[in-house]
């Protein structure tokens, strides 16, 4: 089942970035994208595999293949020149890798097709693309946190910048990933933002408390992709 964001979410992730950056000088992004690829080469890569396999069946059973050639051609297959049985079984082949290609055009079944490996890798990749241009490369002087979801694949990334790493333990930030996790896996992503939003407010506020002449150089609103 697709998730979604509903405008509550939008709206309580909007509040919850706002009362977290009330108290530190710190920077809060929020973005939530439906997908971080299209995984196009997944598609292709279960297309090759497909007859690579069937390749495979051909050279390791030649007998069962004559077989099912002898019910095919109706035991004409010895009429056949060599080249025109290789010419069809080819063409065969060719169908093969373009019905598993355009099957996985379904994105929800190419989704289900994707390694979760290969998700991980390509959520964290976009995560820290939009970290470098949508916080890191607009913020002076101020530390950063981006706070990123990919729906499709049902995965955060928290990306934060070396000023506030240095002071912070991996395992702080794993305790606001976890909650978020928690509430992706029950369906309530607009939740799980707000309370990530929140522990990751806290930390900022304890190593980089607000200023008086702190400006609020980032928007507070849930940027949708």
């Amino acid at each position: 089942m697709a998730m979604r964001l509903t405008p509550a979410d939008r709206d309580l992730v909007t509040t919850a970035v706002t009362a977290a950056e009330s108290r530190t000088s710190g920077e809060i992004v929020t973005i939530v994208a439906r997908r971080s690829d299209n995984y196009h080469d997944v598609g292709l890569s279960w297309a090759a595999a497909a007859v690579f396999v069937a390749l495979a069946l051909m050279a390791a059973f030649p007998a069962q293949l004559r077989a099912i050639l002898s019910m095919l051609l109706l035991d004409w297959e010895h009429e056949l020149a060599d080249w025109k049985l290789l010419m069809g079984l080819l063409a065969l082949l060719i169908v093969k890798f373009l019905f598993v290609r355009y099957l996985l055009a379904i994105m929800p079944l190419r989704m289900l097709m994707t390694p979760r490996a290969t998700k991980a890798r390509r959520v964290r990749r976009r995560a820290i693309l939009l970290f470098r241009t949508a916080a890191e490369a607009r913020t002076r002087g101020r530390t950063g946190v981006l706070l990123y979801l990919s729906l499709d694949e049902h995965r955060a990334e928290l990306v934060a910048d070396s000023a506030i790493n240095a002071k912070v333990a991996p395992e702080v930030w794993g305790e606001a990933m976890a909650a978020l996790v928690t509430a992706i896996r029950d369906g309530r992503p607009g939740e799980g933002m707000a309370q990530a939003v929140a522990q990751i407010g806290t930390v900022l506020a304890d190593h980089f408390p607000r200023e008086a002449d702190d400006i609020n150089e980032l928007p507070d609103r849930l940027i949708e992709l």
